[in-house]
């Protein structure tokens, strides 16, 4: 385990063999197990688990109450909100010796919402905005807002986390450029109807 700049709290249980990047800060009553490995610049908040394996990127803040189960990848600047939940068996028994760990993905700098659900083998696209409570059984695309039991796209979001456009896009949008009513970052409809980011992120969203 790495030790340069990092705060583990004397409560914690760090397992030998996880690794802890830079200026990772971990709080009370978090357990992250061995063969786990988060990057730098992480926050990780009371009674976060992180299982064996699991591999979380840097600038990423768990919240309190999560548990990152094992086949759950969790890519830079991403946000799991207080108890928000992910899965990793479709038919789980607590009698099956046998069971397939089904992958989860979340991508750089996507948001999930307090006590949301994250049904296994989905993919939770970059920037995207999981709504707090929604339940997700499907992917989500990039910068696209989700709500709802089960969870469904309402909008596409800004880097900043504001609703940009109402899905689905007006057909008057297309081809057009719009842009986001808090940061001002513009953003272009293409003539099919996808919502297309800037190519560089904004300074405020690395």
């Amino acid at each position: 385990m790495s030790a340069d700049c990092t705060y583990i709290h004397e409560l914690a249980d760090v397992e030998e063999g996880a690794v802890l990047g830079e200026g990772t800060r971990v709080w009370r009553f978090a357990h992250i197990r061995s063969g786990a490995v988060i990057g730098n610049d992480c926050v990780l908040g009371n009674s976060v688990f992180v299982d064996c394996d699991v591999r979380i990127g840097s600038g990423v803040k768990v919240q309190n109450g999560v548990s990152v189960y094992a086949g759950v990848t969790v890519e830079d600047d991403a946000f799991l909100g207080p108890h928000m939940t992910f899965t990793n068996d479709m038919y789980p028994r607590s009698y099956n010796p046998e069971w397939n760990l089904v992958p989860t993905w979340v991508e750089r700098g996507a948001a999930i919402g307090a006590h949301a659900t994250i049904l296994c083998g989905t993919r939770i696209g970059a920037y995207s905005m999981v709504a707090a409570g929604a339940v997700v059984t499907r992917n989500v695309p990039a910068f696209g807002l989700v709500v709802g039991s089960p969870a469904r796209l309402v909008g596409r979001v800004c880097y900043c986390g504001r609703r940009v456009v109402e899905v689905p896009i007006p057909y008057d949008y297309r081809g057009q450029e719009v842009t986001c009513p808090a940061c001002g970052t513009a953003y272009r409809i293409d003539e099919a109807g996808e919502f297309l980011p800037p190519p560089r992120v904004p300074a405020q969203a690395r």
